[in-house]
């Protein structure tokens, strides 16, 4: 435990990281450049000074603000919903006792085996009988809540919460919501924290379902970066700097956020 890492964890961990950002910095290369980048011999390896241009392009291609303001909504509802009803649903199945828990649980996770494309016909004509084909409920109300995220709920708080505890708080005259209020959620909060970031990049970065359920002219983040390459000839300079300014948001959360997720996690493991 006292010996420090030798050179090849730190040249693992380097290539980790190079791996890792390359490909945006490869995004942030092309997009600071004009659109004959890519048709060079030897392409550039320091970004240029036209990524404020490419990205007013952007703005002034699509509706990006439009799609910008769209995906920071749906994230953040479809995140929110996702950790409160998941941690109900998986403290229920953690430590409740009540008939079919076991074979409830056993079919939350088989649905974890189905594709996507298989619900995607039945889905599209439930809410176009909803009438809500077009708007942003088509995509976030599916999303309100995950088999994954119950069962990752589930599996943390199995061990987290103490059995009597809950006890405990049950012979003070705790009620059922108070009890899950005041014992299972601030032991949750590591994992919840954990969730909710893992579901607002996971619904940020969603294509396929956003594609099929809006219109073109009430796109996501990820249709408007769609509509950027649409035609014969594909700018790969306007692209990336969509691209990179679709990241940015992800980055910045992850800043103000990293800090206080490694605590939670760190105090979630003291604890346990």
């Amino acid at each position: 435990m006292t010996r420090r890492p030798g050179f090849l964890v730190y040249g693992l961990l380097t290539a980790f990281i190079i791996g890792s950002t390359a490909p945006l910095y490869w995004s942030l290369l092309v997009g600071s450049h004009t659109k004959d980048v890519v048709t060079r011999d030897v392409p550039p390896l320091l970004p240029g000074g036209h990524f404020f241009d490419n990205a007013q392009r952007v703005f002034e291609t699509v509706e990006f603000w439009k799609a910008l303001g769209n995906s920071l909504l749906v994230s953040t509802v479809c995140a929110t919903s996702v950790v409160f009803f998941c941690t109900l649903a998986g403290y229920a199945f953690a430590k409740l006792r009540f008939r079919g828990s076991a074979p409830l649980m056993i079919f939350v996770v088989a649905t974890l085996a189905v594709p996507t494309q298989l619900g995607v016909i039945p889905l599209f004509i439930q809410m176009a009988k909803l009438g809500w084909t077009g708007h942003l409920w088509a995509i976030m109300v599916p999303m309100l809540v995950t088999a994954f995220g119950v069962f990752f709920m589930r599996q943390y708080l199995v061990d987290a919460i103490p059995d009597e505890l809950i006890e405990a708080a049950r012979v003070d005259g705790c009620s059922m919501i108070r009890t899950f209020w005041n014992v299972a959620v601030p032991a949750a909060r590591p994992a919840a924290a954990i969730l909710w970031l893992f579901t607002f990049m996971t619904v940020w970065t969603d294509f396929f379902w956003p594609m099929i359920a809006l219109p073109a002219t009430n796109p996501t983040v990820q249709i408007a970066l769609q509509q950027l390459q649409s035609g014969y000839y594909v700018d790969y300079s306007l692209v990336l700097a969509g691209a990179v300014l679709s990241t940015i948001p992800l980055l910045v959360l992850f800043v103000l956020t990293g800090r206080q997720l490694v605590a939670g996690i760190m105090q979630g493991a003291v604890k346990g």
